[in-house]
Formats: structure tokens, sequence, C-alpha cells
């Protein structure tokens, strides 16, 4: 058939045809699947060829067989400029992308079916949390499942919930921030928010400080998605505006202006040290007032099955931080 690629050892699959509903067999291959979504992020079928190792003359092939399967244009094709994505074209990306996650994982399963666990366990973590919570569960999981390799991706919430549903990774361990109906989060331990000083301060002497005396401090905010509204909330609920004099997406820079005296700042999650990178140090002081804690746990869509590697995961993650 014309524009029809020669068998390239991938089982054909069966998915609906975009906005006409379920249709009859799909003769389409896993790897034309993949490079779809190689080319549609990298929006260059030169590019595309050379992540994949592939000929430029095969990914064409495969991008004109789809078109003719789903009878639509995915792409718009421009002289020396590359592609670009038709509306149709990001209607199959996100379905594409969640359509080979399930594909690995069913090969995943089948491997841990007859040889134990094994492959990636492809996941993703708060940034704020990732160095706090996860080196030790990696640890014992290497130790108990040597041919598990674990891929954590280390984002903002926003990112991370993108990621679950685009199919980019199979979990993922984040606070109960902005969550939606088709998200399933499994609480595993509260984190009450807390203030942090340089060492010498004043307000980090006591075991205990309150919005009050914070309203005039300079502040030092984790400006991330979610994690700053949560924050500036906190202030808001005694009808306080905080003196913000520096921004940061590093969770690690918050810690190291704050231990340089550029102000204070709120955290939740309690790293083990107190030293920065710098050589700075800081104070971590409680919140004389009680606020909502910050729920970590683990996410993923409703819609998708955990893994047995997954599961292993969440088994230790939950031991290790409720122990």
């Amino acid at each position: 058939m014309p524009g029809e690629l020669a068998n390239d050892g991938s089982d054909p699959a069966q998915i609906p045809s975009l906005d006409r509903g379920l249709v009859g067999p799909v003769n389409f291959t896993l790897k034309q699947l993949n490079y779809f979504v190689v080319v549609a992020e990298l929006g260059s079928v030169t590019k595309a060829s050379r992540k994949v190792n592939v000929s430029q003359p095969s990914i064409s092939a495969a991008l004109a067989h789809l078109e003719a399967v789903f009878d639509t244009k995915l792409f718009v094709r421009h002289h020396a400029r590359g592609l670009s994505m038709t509306p149709a074209g990001r209607q199959l990306l996100g379905q594409a992308k969640r359509f080979l996650a399930q594909a690995e994982n069913l090969n995943q399963f089948a491997s841990e079916l007859t040889m134990g666990l094994g492959g990636t366990l492809d996941m993703a973590c708060l940034l704020t949390l990732a160095p706090v919570v996860l080196p030790s569960v990696f640890k014992v999981l290497r130790q108990d499942y040597p041919a598990l390799k674990m891929k954590c991706h280390e984002l903002n919430i926003r990112a991370i919930l993108e990621g679950l549903r685009s199919g980019e990774f199979e979990l993922a361990i984040t606070y109960d921030l902005n969550l939606e109906e088709d998200i399933a989060f499994n609480p595993v331990a509260a984190f009450p928010a807390y203030a942090i000083f340089p060492e010498d301060h004043r307000l980090a002497q006591g075991p205990q400080v309150s919005l009050t005396q914070l309203a005039n401090e300079p502040m030092v905010l984790l400006d991330l998605p979610h994690t700053r509204d949560y924050f500036q909330s906190i202030f808001l609920q005694k009808d306080i505006e905080p003196n913000i004099v520096y921004r940061t997406r590093s969770p690690t820079m918050v810690m190291g202006m704050v231990a340089a005296g550029f102000g204070f700042s709120l955290l939740n999650a309690r790293p083990k040290t107190r030293q920065t990178l710098g050589g700075g140090a800081y104070k971590a002081v409680d919140l004389a007032e009680e606020f909502s804690p910050l729920n970590m746990g683990i996410a993923h869509l409703k819609t998708h099955t955990l893994s047995k590697s997954a599961l292993a995961f969440a088994e230790e993650f939950t031991k290790q931080t409720r122990t």
C-alpha cells in the first residue's frame, strides 16, 4: 500500500480514531507511533532521525502512514523551518504518549512475571522533596532489586500533573495542592510550614515565631507554581502582606540566601542538615499559629494501574516515611 512501512517487528495496535468513535482494526506499529511522538516533541524530522537513529525517509513514511490511517493532517510542513502540529496532531500526541506508556508497562509486567522486578520505573517528584525523601528509598530498592532502574523527574507541581496526564511517568511524589478529579492521591505524611532564619537572627533563638513578628521582616520566597500561593495564603489568613525581597525557584538557593542574611523564609520539608552549599547555616523555628499542613503522598492517574515496580517503590517509600 502507498505509504505503508515494511514490517519492523512491532505488533499492530488498535486505538479510537480521532473524533470518529471506535472503528475496526487500525494497522500501525508502536515504532511508527513513537516516531510521531519524537517528531512532535522536536518539531523536525531531521532531529528525530538523529535521536532515534533511523533514516529520515523511514520517519517521513511513518508520519504519512499515520496521517492516512487517521485520515487527517498531523503536521504542517514549513519549508526550511521544520514542522508544526495541527490541532488534530496535538490531540493525538497526548493519546499516543499514554498509549506508549501503557505498552511499556505491559512489557515490563510481562518481564516481571518471569524474571522479577526489572526495567525502568519512570516517576516524578516535587523538586523540594526529592533530595529529602528519595535517596534512602532508592538505596534500598537498588539493594533489593538490582535489575530495577529508577528514573526520576524533579519538577514543580504543575509540571508533575502535566506529566502524569501525558503518560510521561507512572507516579509522582508531591503535595496535595491543586489536585483534580482525575488524579488519585495516597497521603503518606503531613508537613506543617515552618520558618528558617540566619543562625544569629534574633527570632531564631526561641522555639516558636508568630506571623506578626514576621510581618516586617524581609522574606526570601520559594517562587514555584502553587507553592508560592500556599505560603502567601498563610500570611493572608492573618491579613498580613509579607515583605518579599527575593524570589527564587530553587529550594537550595532559598536556604543559601537565608543563611547569608537576606531574610527569613517558609518551608515544609525538613532536611536532616542545616548546612548550605555555600558553607553557611540556618535555623528552623516552628510557627506559633496552627495552619493546615501540606500532605505529601503518592499521586497517579486514576485510570492507571500501577506496575509491580511502582508498587514496590510505593511500599518502601511509605515504610521509610512513616518510620
